[in-house]
């Protein structure tokens, strides 16, 4: 017999499995068809149902309705689902004169009792296949999962074998479905929509046509995106055997789905609406709360748990889900295993959502209890066994003393450990408030503290160790990025004796599944040339440490060094980053100390001032008091506004670019970040938290830039590698590369120079959006190319062209941000390609290649020194090195004199000027003397106006002889004051040459 490869046989094997598991098969025809496609109900199973737990009440309505009563009760109920939504009658039940009648029965948190069991095992689950929902049309549905009637469950199943994938399904639900239809308005009937094929599986709570969001609802593979291969099943098998199965959906259904509300703001943050969505667990969050709860009652209280996921794993959702669960947990006597628990974290958003989550699984306020007061409230709370705490790492070494003395009473504490001191303001800080000491004395010791103790995590390592080993505390840490020490004390033992995370989702799963942005993508370093010349007669012997980091200080605060760089962000945001998420886009400066800080914020206005740009404004944030000389500067004075506003002040739509000293740098959520400017050194988790400030997604926004003036790419990269899978940069990028790529492309034969020029020729009357004519021409020529592509090449060669191409475009529109050199038939073949990739024929590889329409115009003279971009490996995972102890050898300062430490920072940054330099310098003047547009405006301009015109074109020259003598026109670029000399100097001698 043939094997059956169609969709229908991977239907029937989905019902086949469920209805071995609790599920009864139901075909809706007939009347149960009709009053289905009328009231988006399988009204016959709701009142079987209804009379075999609640007859005793429908007997009662049937008295106050008459013989009609079930007419009007299914009324009352389709008017209290579009009224309260589902979810809430699901939980809450219908009530109908006086009668209250439950929809469904969930399953007690105890055995004892006896009468809610069984109501529980009477649940009705039923699925049906090919279910069609409306009289308007002949669609139907592939599958359909109910509970007692309410169409909860809705399925589109795709075969690869008939050509049809996952992609089809989310497709189909986003075109062939109605979101005004009954079925499938929101929180009105079905509470998810999968989309499914034997590979992969995607969800979405809510149909909005085109803008429909599906999530991915996969265990991930390898450390990345997808499903492991499964021996003898489908891949997605969990979907119907584990997470569809009628306890499972149930337990779902009452303890995870909520309806999350947010505030909609105008652009002066003022509330003017409230979106609300239905959030459903992604299967990560549900097997790592549910994995916990199985754990701790397996193995009691005491135990530690490390939690590895990944920003964009959704853990303000799994805290909040594992803490309601863990303060509703039993044990075989029915007794809560926790008394309390216990969350540690500086999130306000965990706040606010904890509560209303619980607020909805349990429908009761009080449960939650956030300690925002001081000591004796924490106590109170912990004495009276509030259910769930929520309160800050400030606090956390007074918890410890507290629960060590309360030996008899058991506790859960949850550490969120990725979202710590936001405001900047660390543990010393608010404990020492309450003492004689100065708030700026506080603030001190925090920056020092911080120093000197890498991470959150490490600080609070410190605190559990100093209190001994808790048998009566059970700690679940919730980690990105974990440290030695982390691991140790919070790992679970493998079976190679080492500790291990007991969850992960992973930085790489995160990036590929879309829920973070890759930040290493778009990477380019800076290289500062500087010299410093000695200014004293004598030579005295120094520290060459001391001397060393001293001249390094002297160069980054100096004013030049400020303002130069100041020039280099601003322009560059101007030119980039600013028309980025639909004009949005925001950056950050993170800068190397808190007077950095100052002096930035004042060059940036300074010169923000002097240009006259008027639309855009900058916000500081550093902690205390910072003397420049003699003169005072704090946040709020810089800012003119409080330093609880800025988070709010910086998302709305006034301020553009905050400057950063160590505060922002970690626990800082803002989508809207794009760009960040880079001035400080960093390394090891420090580099991965503050890059990642960046990788938050929203509308609109598809990449993130770093522009890094310190640090070197192999550092970076060497940083982020421990956490991208259970933790790549590619080599740095040599702009060279373009010209290997035009070779990769030329043998092919895909496109000839005359419609390269021509194409170009028509984008640079830059009509295309307005001219038809044109249009028309554009099609024709790009047309030529796509033939030949179609005709002549094998479908390997095909694929390994587009390849190319598209990685030729890539490279190039990259490049064209930072670039030092100007090639115009590199040009031609970008703007040329750009056009030709978009009419090849597509497949699903092909997704996001293309580049933006104006992206080439646009930046073309933006030119900056480009140095590397960055690429995380796949290495299935890597170890970190345990933390070592002991006491470091002393190591003798060596005494040097002070030329010899100027020598060797002149070797690295700078180089001497040689006769070389200086005809390089009249070759520039003999091209600009050579040029009949400089002659023109030499002749008909007075000296001032000449200088105007001759200022604008003078970089253009400059690059253009870029390649004769780069470490000299790199002074140009990277010195203000030099290129400024050079510039006046050339301009009176090209003036009075030419005017003889």
């Amino acid at each position: 017999m043939a094997i059956d490869a169609t969709e229908k046989g991977f239907e029937a094997n989905i019902e086949t499995s469920l209805v071995g598991n609790g599920y009864e098969k139901r075909l809706l025809e007939g009347e149960a068809s009709r009053l289905f496609k009328k009231h988006a109900l399988d009204v016959e199973k709701l009142f079987e149902f209804f009379e075999s737990t609640q007859d005793k009440q429908l007997k009662m309505l049937e008295r106050s309705y008459g013989a009609g009563y079930k007419k009007k009760v299914l009324e009352r109920i389709c008017d209290s689902l579009k009224k309260h939504g589902v979810l809430h009658c699901l939980r809450h039940g219908i009530k109908d004169r006086g009668v209250t009648l439950r929809l469904v029965y969930n399953k007690p948190p105890t055995t004892m009792n006896q009468l809610m069991n069984e109501l529980y095992q009477k649940n009705i689950f039923t699925v049906s296949r090919q279910v069609y929902y409306s009289d308007k049309h002949n669609n139907s549905l592939d599958m359909v999962l109910f509970i007692n009637g309410l169409p909860l469950i809705v399925m589109e199943l795709k075969n690869q074998f008939t050509g049809q994938t996952v992609e089809h399904a989310m497709n189909q639900f986003k075109k062939d479905r109605d979101p005004k239809e009954q079925l499938f308005r929101a929180n009105e009937r079905a509470i998810v929509y999968f989309a499914v094929d034997p590979d992969e599986v995607f969800m979405a709570t809510e149909l909005k046509k085109s803008k429909t969001y599906f999530l991915p609802f996969n265990k991930g593979n390898d450390g990345g995106k997808g499903n492991p291969t499964v021996y003898n099943n489908y891949r997605t098998h969990y979907i119907w055997e584990e997470v569809l199965l009628p306890d499972s959906l149930l337990d779902i259904l009452f303890r995870f789905v909520f309806v999350k509300k947010d505030d909609i703001l105008d652009s002066n943050n003022e509330v003017i609406s409230e979106r609300k969505m239905v959030i459903f667990p992604r299967y990560h969050q549900l097997e790592v709360v549910r994995k916990l709860e199985a754990d701790v009652v397996d193995k009691n209280v005491g135990h530690n748990y490390l939690i590895q996921h990944s920003a964009g794993s959704g853990k303000t959702n799994s805290i909040s889900w594992l803490a309601h669960r863990l303060a509703k947990l039993h044990d075989d006597n029915n007794e809560a295993i926790f008394s309390s628990v216990i969350v540690i974290t500086d999130r306000r958003v965990l706040d606010k959502q904890l509560q209303d989550a619980v607020y909805q699984l349990e429908h009761k306020a009080g449960m939650v209890e956030r300690i925002d007061k001081d000591s004796n409230q924490l106590a109170n709370a912990i004495t009276g066994e509030t259910r769930i705490i929520i309160t800050t790492l400030q606090k956390f070494p007074f918890i410890m003393e507290k629960v060590s003395g309360l030996e008899r009473k058991k506790y859960a504490v949850i550490i969120d450990e990725a979202h710590s001191s936001q405001g900047g303001k660390a543990s010393t800080a608010l404990t020492n408030i309450l003492s004689d000491k100065t708030l700026e004395d506080a603030y001190e010791e925090d920056r020092i503290a911080e120093e000197n103790m890498d991470t959150l995590d490490e600080q609070i390592v410190e605190t559990i160790m100093k209190s001994g080993k808790q048998d009566n505390v059970s700690f679940f840490a919730f980690t990105a990025t974990p440290k030695p020490k982390t691991l140790e004390k919070f790992g679970t033992i493998g079976a190679d004796g080492k500790p291990h995370a007991f969850h992960e989702y992973t930085m790489r799963q995160a990036i590929e599944e879309g829920f973070i942005l890759d930040v290493l993508s778009n990477y380019t370093t800076y290289k500062t040339f500087y010299k410093i010349a000695k200014s004293v007669d004598d030579d005295p012997l120094v520290s060459q440490k001391q001397a060393t980091k001293k001249l390094a200080q002297y160069v980054s605060l100096h004013p030049h060094n400020i303002a130069q760089k100041t020039e280099i962000i601003i322009e560059h945001y101007r030119n980039f980053t600013r028309h980025k998420i639909g004009g949005r886009a925001k950056a950050m400066v993170v800068t190397a100390s808190r007077l950095h800080a100052v002096r930035y914020k004042i060059a940036f206005d300074r010169y923000i001032d002097k240009m006259g740009y008027d639309d855009l404004k900058t916000i500081v944030a550093f902690s205390g008091i910072v003397k420049d000389g003699e003169l005072p500067y704090t946040e709020p004075d810089m800012n003119s506004f409080s330093e609880k506003e800025l988070p709010d002040k910086f998302n709305s739509d006034e301020y553009k670019v905050l400057l950063v000293a160590e505060k922002y740098q970690t626990g800082f959520d803002e989508p809207l970040l794009h760009t960040m400017y880079v001035d400080k050194p960093l390394s090891g988790i420090k580099a991965v938290q503050t890059l990642s400030r960046l990788n938050r997604t929203c509308p609109g926004k598809d990449d993130t830039f770093v522009l890094d003036f310190v640090n070197d790419p192999e550092e970076i990269k060497a940083a982020f590698q421990p956490y991208y899978e259970t933790t790549g940069l590619e080599e740095v990028t040599d702009p060279n590369i373009l010209y290997d790529l035009q070779a990769e492309l030329t043998p092919y034969q895909v496109y000839t120079e005359e419609e390269m020029n021509a194409v170009n020729e028509l984008e640079i009357k830059g009509g295309f959006t307005k001219s038809a004519k044109e249009q028309t021409a554009l099609n024709a020529w790009i047309d030529k190319g796509v033939e030949r592509f179609k005709r002549d090449l094998s479908i390997e060669e095909q694929e390994a062209f587009k390849s190319s191409a598209a990685k030729f475009t890539r490279t190039y529109a990259f490049v064209l941000q930072i670039a030092t050199f100007i090639d115009v038939d590199l040009h031609k073949r970008y703007i040329y390609l750009n056009y030709l990739l978009r009419k090849l024929p597509r497949d699903k590889s092909d997704k996001d290649i293309y580049m933006a329409d104006d992206v080439a115009l646009q930046y073309y003279r933006n030119q900056k020194v480009f140095e590397g971009s960055i690429e995380l490996e796949k290495t299935g995972g890597q170890e970190l090195k345990p933390t070592s102890h002991g006491t470091a050898g002393v190591v003798e300062d060596e005494k040097v004199r002070l030329s010899s430490i100027l020598d060797k920072l002149n070797d690295r940054f700078g180089t001497e000027f040689t006769e070389t330099d200086f005809l390089s310098r009249d070759q520039v003047k003999a091209d600009m003397l050579n040029s009949e547009d400089i002659q023109q405006k030499a002749k008909n301009n007075t000296k001032d106006n000449f200088k105007f015109a001759f200022e604008k074109s003078f970089m253009n020259f400059v690059i253009d002889r870029m390649e004769s003598n780069e470490k000299f026109f790199m002074k140009i670029l990277a010195n203000e004051e030099f290129k400024a000399f050079i510039m006046e100097d050339m301009m009176d001698e090209v003036f009075e040459e030419v005017n003889g």
